[in-house]
């Protein structure tokens, strides 16, 4: 007996859990070279991609693949992601979520893996800016 993945209904969990609770649902997404999305957004061979409601159209998450059109500077792309791509998904209001193990990922051989704890360090460098003081500036 083949039994499927529990990847994309947990992923599906955590997107309608964010948007009952009105939270915005990121997704941590591992970068390789076949995957066609925007190379400036990308830091850390890792891409964190808003993918709330009012962020993207037409969502559709497969049990192959996450899709959805978004805009990036202003021109709409239709992306598609392997669900073995996507690291984790998480509310950025709370940082809550769940991060998936990286063994799909390593499997990929065309994946450059140099560096795999962007996700962590996202929501470490997103904690200490909520620590920080807020700073007025002047803007002439």
């Amino acid at each position: 007996m083949i039994t499927q993945s529990t990847k994309p209904y947990l992923i599906r969990s955590i997107y309608d859990w964010c948007s009952d609770s009105g939270l915005t649902p990121y997704i941590s997404v591992a970068v390789f070279n076949g995957l066609d999305i925007p190379k400036e957004y990308v830091k850390n061979n890792e891409i964190i991609l808003n993918i709330g409601a009012t962020a993207v159209q037409e969502l559709n998450i497969g049990n192959d693949c996450l899709s959805f059109t978004a805009r990036f500077n202003g021109i709409a792309k239709k992306l598609n992601i392997p669900l073995d791509a996507i690291k984790g998904i998480f509310a950025k209001e709370v940082n809550q979520g769940i991060t998936f193990s990286s063994d799909n990922i390593e499997n990929r051989n065309d994946i450059d893996n140099s560096e795999n704890s962007g996700f962590n360090e996202s929501i470490q460098i997103s904690e200490e800016k909520k620590t920080r003081k807020p700073k007025l500036r002047i803007i002439k």
